[in-house]
């Protein structure tokens, strides 16, 4: 559900997000850890957000521009970071291991290792747990659409 939200919502703010965003496993997206306040969150990526209607838990998305699809998306669980994932598909992103948006699923098996293959309606979601995290890799039609990082253990699918 998260990616399908992602792939149609049209968000209305524009924040500071890194050009190019970065994926560390099991640590960190676009420089945002779990566990993180919303001050730290609007710290690092600036006061301008939209704020999800429909989302079953607090989510606000970062974004390039006012009604610009591409950014980055915080869940908010007790006043945490509780999940941080991307959305659409930021032009850039990627991980340290080199592997980047928009490449094609065999790159992601071979340069993420993912442990886990979750099939979602209408796209797939490789997984990692480690530690308290869940790395998550969105593949859509055959390519890498999106990164996320969740608790440990939660449905990367909701």
């Amino acid at each position: 559900m998260r990616l399908a939200l992602a792939l149609t919502a049209v968000l209305a703010t524009g924040g500071s997000l890194p050009k190019a965003g970065l994926l560390v496993p099991a640590r960190s997206l676009a420089g945002i850890r779990l566990g993180e306040s919303p001050a730290q969150v609007r710290a690092a990526l600036g006061p301008f957000y939209g704020v999800c209607k429909a989302c079953a838990l607090p989510t606000w998305y970062f974004t390039y521009g006012r009604f610009q699809q591409s950014g980055l998306a915080v869940e908010l669980v007790g006043h945490r970071v509780s999940g941080v994932y991307t959305v659409w598909n930021p032009a850039g992103w990627h991980t340290p291991s080199g592997l980047r948006l928009g490449a094609v699923e065999a790159q992601v098996t071979q340069l993420a290792k993912p442990r886990l293959t979750i099939a979602c309606p209408g796209y797939t979601a490789y997984a990692d747990d480690s530690g308290a995290a869940r790395t998550v890799y969105y593949v859509f039609d055959g390519k890498l659409w999106g990164f996320g990082l969740f608790t440990h253990g939660s449905d990367p699918c909701k």
